[in-house]
């Protein structure tokens, strides 16, 4: 009752003013990247893998090195969005590898594509180009703490329901055990923690303060996130008084940028992880299993810029998926890594 109570009030605040804030999850196969260990790629000891002519690419960014022997591993990601991220200095995009610079853990995307967001070799909160370039540390980490899954949370201004324009970075902090919600400025800034409230009336519980992780936010102040502690999926909404609610059980949750309404979620269901997406109707929110058949575990899922596709990681590597659940997903590449989608 309360999931679907919250859904329809958002989506009569999303007619009236825009809608919505955050999102989060995880689950103990997507440990790794919380902690920001164990990079897949073979080169992730930030040495650079041989260049055409044989001698080491350069650290500055906006580098492109070669794909991987046989030319097949990448060839899923070319020219339809999708980037992956390991931990090494190498992003894969547009069917080849792309030299950061710097270790990238967790890239993310601002909505418009044109720069990424990541935590990067020092621990530090970095923003660059599309390629790399133009690195800047917008907030660094004082030491004793692991930042991870940075997400954009942006909105236009609307001056005549008050609400300001939004340009943040809200991302996931590690420190003495347990993990908060922490926001900075894109431009940059010092961290503050996220205040989380319930919301008015219909939920006068007190949201968990800690254990939460894997924030994902939409294009209007909207987010969600997971919380590890109590193993749900939460909705926050960041444009009326920092209201939030528990969705559903599940982890790792994502937002649809195309509309801010559909949520794609991690779940286990016996002994795999799949893939479920919430769906806000009239008559409340509907859970689709979009992987019901899962021989393998389906993780950290993204949503394409027009929310019809869905990119996750296997143990064997990348897949998509239609959003509305019809088809079977589809291995495009052998790489493991992170999946993001950059608008362009």
């Amino acid at each position: 009752m309360h999931a679907t109570t919250s859904r329809r009030t958002r989506g009569r605040r999303r007619s009236t003013a825009a809608a919505i804030a955050l999102t989060a999850g995880i689950t103990a196969s997507a440990a790794l990247l919380l902690t920001g260990c164990g990079p897949d790629d073979p080169t992730a000891d930030g040495t650079a893998p041989p260049s055409a002519s044989g001698g080491p690419t350069g650290g500055s960014g906006g580098t492109t090195v070669p794909a991987d022997p046989g030319g097949t591993r990448l060839n899923g990601t070319a020219h339809n969005g999708l980037t992956l991220s390991d931990g090494s200095r190498y992003v894969v995009m547009n069917g080849t590898r792309v030299d950061f610079g710097t270790l990238v853990r967790d890239l993310a995307w601002s909505p418009d594509g044109g720069r990424a967001a990541f935590v990067d070799g020092d621990g530090d909160l970095a923003v660059s180009g599309a390629d790399g370039s133009g690195r800047v540390v917008v907030a660094r980490n004082p030491g004793g703490q692991t930042w991870s899954h940075p997400t954009w949370q942006t909105r236009t201004a609307d001056p005549a329901n008050g609400m300001t324009a939004l340009d943040n970075l809200v991302f996931a902090v590690r420190s003495g055990g347990t993990t908060t919600l922490e926001s900075v400025p894109s431009a940059g800034g010092t961290p503050q923690p996220i205040t989380l409230n319930p919301m008015a009336v219909e939920h006068p519980d007190p949201l968990p303060t800690t254990g939460n992780t894997w924030p994902n936010a939409g294009r209007e102040g909207t987010a969600v996130y997971a919380n590890t502690d109590s193993g749900q999926v939460y909705l926050r909404d960041d444009n009326l008084r920092q209201q939030g609610s528990a969705l559903t059980a599940g982890s790792e949750p994502a937002m649809s940028p195309g509309d801010d309404e559909d949520v794609v979620f991690v779940r286990s269901v016996d002994g795999h992880d799949h893939l479920f997406l919430e769906d806000s109707t009239d008559g409340g929110p509907t859970y689709k299993d979009l992987t019901p058949d899962a021989t393998t575990d389906y993780t950290e899922p993204a949503f394409s810029p027009d929310g019809t596709l869905i990119a996750a990681r296997t143990r064997s590597g990348t897949v998509e998926l239609r959003a509305d659940g019809s088809g079977t997903p589809v291995k495009i590449s052998d790489y493991t890594g992170l999946p993001a989608f950059r608008s362009s």
